[in-house]
């Protein structure tokens, strides 16, 4: 039997087994796992009978009136039940042992018991292992129904307490995960979510995630948060457009000139002869003469200006053959018909998207924007971005030095990376090396912001603790990338008081910030902002000097991008590639990105840079 016919208070008064849980249903996933272990099955429900028998299970209903919990299930179940013994399970416990009812099964007649149930060992408060019974996670006989009916007609209501009197078989089970049950709908949510890394990362070591793999698994992993606000044009710049922006007009609205010159109709014009053809006027865009011109005749127009009536071809002013006493002479395959005129919607028609939802609005869509006669665009609400340093060695810009501190420069640089991304941001400051002031700060930075993004502490250090934490809030999908700079870094997602975020925990030395920022952290917030973002705009380079390079890691190393004398791109590294060594970062114009199946570089090799210039 399934105990499917609980309240499910504590996930706001639902069917807990009908929830979706990893593709299917709570109770779908226990049936899998319980059907194969007993000889017939029935679901304990005292509601939504159609969706649980659609399982292909009978559905049994309580007997015992007011009460809904696993006993009045239990009872109804004994009363019915046509074997010698009853197995039972919650509906909401979709990780139970596929060898739960052999091993119950095993102790029950090995002891001579009336019941068998599953225990595990667990830490209390104090650390201290001690025993936990399921009583939920049962085998019993069915001649114990005299004993349940005595103690539910008392007032009985506790699983483990209708038993005593009975001769109970326990059996430790070594994994507690097996047993857990999903209550609430944060738990459903995290499991899920726990699944959900499981499949982006497969069979990958999250302490050695390869630079291609964490890619694909944040960009995979993280989504595009919600909200949408209408603002003024001038205020759009650098927003993110949250609809397709619909042309209300063609662009042009008519057909027009695309030179200064004289406008006629291309059919008078002779292959062979010149064309000699009478100006009647002048037409000036946004200054129609209202003029049409006949049979040998033409007018003289200026760049926009609306083609004349009877006009198709417009022949540029400077290549006139001449024009004398308004007569204009054409020579012979001057210009074609049709040549020189811009159609009526060729850049955009009344009705078409003229930018898509996604776009990041620079001066061009600015100016393509104001065009259309468009004053409000709605664009994604700016992305939340909270930051914060850790180290007890770290001081803020303005405090004295002791012996053995640093300035704080990381927060400063990440101020500067996500100010040009147009993120919303929240300074946490300085963070000490200590777990529960590390906890604390999380816990305040996922409950406002979107994104949080750290810097130190999670090396593997005796004073790094944001891995640990960050498992404790949530869940890690990596913590380690095979790159250099920048190894230690984690990526995962936390919560708490309901509110969750993502979190990038970027290593502590200043280069390798920035180097993770750029390859990592930025493409997935420019996702997370909705963005329609290409990846990164590598470029080839030819290395002006050898690099030593160990295969099986992807480096990235400062680099000065140049043009050669004879016109290619040229890039030579900065220098020392220590990951301390900021200046260098100042020094370079690009980042050298030497992938884990490169080795030495010789002089004269290609290679692939990223240029800063241009990152948002």
């Amino acid at each position: 039997m399934i105990f499917a016919g609980g309240r499910g208070s504590r996930m706001g008064n639902v069917d807990k087994g009908l929830q979706p849980f990893r593709g299917a249903t709570l109770v779908a996933h226990v049936l899998q796992r319980f059907a194969p272990q007993v000889t017939a099955l029935t679901i304990s429900a005292n509601r939504s009978h159609e969706a649980y028998a659609s399982l292909g299970a009978p559905v049994l209903a309580d007997e015992l009136g007011g009460f809904a919990g696993p006993l009045a299930g239990l009872q109804a179940g004994l009363r019915r039940c046509a074997t010698p013994l009853l197995a039972t399970v919650p509906c909401d416990s979709p990780f139970l042992p596929d060898n739960l009812v052999q091993r119950l099964r095993d102790a029950l007649l090995a002891q001579d018991a009336d019941l068998a149930l599953a225990v595990t060992m667990e830490a209390d408060d104090s650390g201290a292992a001690r025993k936990q019974p399921h009583p939920v996670f049962s085998l019993m006989k069915t001649d114990v129904l005299p004993r349940l009916d005595a103690y539910l007609a008392r007032g009985g209501r506790k699983m483990d307490g209708w038993h005593d009197g009975l001769k109970v078989a326990e059996v430790l089970f070594t994994d507690a995960a097996a047993f857990r049950n999903i209550n609430t709908r944060e738990e459903l949510l995290a499991e899920d979510r726990v699944h959900r890394l499981a499949d982006l990362t497969g069979d990958l070591d999250p302490g050695a995630m390869p630079v291609r793999q964490a890619r694909h698994v944040i960009e995979r992993f993280v989504r595009p948060v919600r909200g949408v606000e209408k603002v003024a044009l001038r205020a759009a710049l650098g927003r993110v457009l949250a609809e397709d922006v619909i042309s209300p007009i063609s662009v042009p609205a008519h057909d027009n000139s695309a030179m200064d010159g004289f406008a006629f109709d291309g059919a008078q014009l002779s292959a062979d002869h010149p064309t000699r053809l009478k100006v009647i006027g002048t037409d000036f865009a946004g200054r129609p003469s209202g003029l049409q011109p006949g049979p040998g005749q033409c007018l003289r127009i200026m760049t926009g200006a609306v083609m004349p009536a009877g006009c198709d071809t417009v022949l540029p002013q400077e290549h006139a053959a001449g024009v004398e006493d308004d007569c204009l002479t054409i020579a012979p395959r001057s210009v074609r018909p049709g040549d020189n005129r811009r159609l009526r919607g060729e850049d955009l028609m009344a009705g078409r998207p003229a930018l898509a939802a996604g776009k990041i609005v620079r001066p061009a869509e600015l100016g393509l924007i104001a065009s259309l006669g468009i004053a409000e665009v709605p664009v994604r609400r700016r992305l939340r971005v909270a930051f914060f340093s850790t180290g007890d060695e770290l001081r803020s810009v303005g405090e004295p030095l002791a012996q053995g501190c640093v300035y704080d420069s990381n927060r400063y640089t990440l101020f500067g990376m996500l100010t040009r991304l147009g993120c919303e941001l929240v300074d946490m400051g300085i963070v000490k090396d200590d777990p529960a002031a590390l906890e604390a700060a999380l816990r305040d930075a996922c409950q406002s912001a979107d994104a949080v993004v750290t810097s130190g502490g999670v090396s593997a250090g005796a004073a790094d603790y944001t891995r640990d934490i960050m498992a404790r809030l949530g869940e890690v999908a990596f913590w380690t990338i095979g790159m250099r700079p920048g190894r230690p870094m984690a990526f995962g997602r936390i919560g708490a008081e309901g509110h969750e975020a993502f979190l990038f925990g970027l290593p502590g030395n200043p280069v390798a910030v920035m180097v993770s920022f750029y390859f990592f952290a930025r493409p997935a917030l420019l996702r997370m902002m909705g963005a329609d973002a290409p990846a990164d705009l590598l470029v080839q380079a030819r290395c002006a000097e050898p690099i030593r390079k160990r295969q099986g890691r992807t480096e990235f190393q400062r680099g000065v991008l140049s043009i050669a004398p004879d016109g290619s791109r040229e890039v030579r590294i900065t220098g020392a590639q220590g990951s301390g060594i900021l200046r260098s970062m100042t020094v370079a114009n690009c980042i050298v990105v030497l992938p884990d199946e490169c080795g030495n570089v010789a002089a004269g090799d290609l290679v692939e840079v990223l240029m800063f210039e241009g990152l948002v």
